[in-house]
C-alpha cells in the first residue's frame, strides 16, 4: 500500500468519525440517547451498522465521548470568564451571553449537554466541569462581599437555574425567538437570584 493510499484512508477515517459524531449529536439531541439506535445512526451517517463499531465500542461510548468533549469545551469557556476576575455582575452577564449564544449557535450541542448531564457528569474529570467553574465564580463573589446570599452553593444553583430553565422552555418550543435576545434580562435575574 502506498503512502498516498494510507493517507487517503486516514483522512477518510477522520471524516467518517467526524460524521458519526455530528450525526450522533444531532440524533441524541432530538431523540435522546435511549431513543436513538445504532441503526438510526448508521443510516444518518451512510454506513453499515458494523462500520460504527470500528470507531466506537457502543452507542453509550459515543454519548460519553461527546459529552466529555463538549462539556469540557464549555467548562473551558466558563473558566476563561472566571479567569478574567470580573466583578460578579459582569461575570454573570458574560456567562448568560455565553450560554444563550451557545444555545442559539449550537442548539444540538446545548440540548445534548443539558439533557444528558445527569447520565454523564459523574464521568467528568476535575477541571472540565462547567458547574464547578460557575461555583468558583459565585464563591469568589461571596468572599468579596459582592453577593448577599448566605449559601454560595445554593446561590450558584439558583443563578444557573435562572439561565438554564428558559433554555429548557426553548428546547420544548415554549419560548420563541433567539435566546441571546434575552441574555441581558437573564443575567440580571441570575445576579439577583445570587443576591447581587
Amino acid at each position: 500500500m502506498t503512502a498516498v493510499v494510507k493517507e487517503l484512508r486516514v483522512r477518510d477515517g477522520v471524516a467518517t468519525r467526524a460524521r458519526i459524531e455530528s450525526e450522533a449529536l444531532r440524533l441524541f439531541a432530538q431523540n435522546g440517547v435511549e431513543g436513538t439506535t445504532i441503526r438510526d445512526l448508521a443510516l444518518a451517517v451512510g454506513v453499515a451498522d458494523a462500520a460504527l463499531y470500528r470507531y466506537f465500542g457502543s452507542k453509550e461510548a459515543i454519548a460519553s465521548e461527546l459529552f466529555q468533549l463538549h462539556y469540557g469545551a464549555l467548562a473551558a469557556r466558563v473558566s476563561e470568564i472566571g479567569a478574567r476576575d470580573l466583578p460578579f455582575k459582569k461575570a454573570v452577564h458574560a456567562l448568560a451571553h455565553l450560554f444563550c449564544g451557545l444555545f442559539d449557535d449550537e442548539p444540538n450541542t446545548f440540548a445534548f449537554i443539558l439533557l444528558n448531564q445527569q447520565a454523564h457528569l459523574h464521568y467528568v474529570r476535575d477541571g472540565a466541569n462547567a458547574v464547578e467553574e460557575v461555583r468558583k465564580i459565585v464563591r469568589r463573589a461571596k468572599a468579596r462581599g459582592e453577593i448577599s446570599a448566605p449559601d454560595p452553593e445554593l446561590a450558584a444553583a439558583m443563578a444557573l437555574g435562572v439561565v438554564l430553565q428558559p433554555a429548557m422552555f426553548k428546547l420544548y418550543g415554549a419560548l420563541p425567538g433567539p435566546l441571546r435576545d434575552r441574555a441581558d434580562e437573564l443575567a440580571k435575574a441570575a445576579a439577583l437570584a445570587a443576591g447581587a
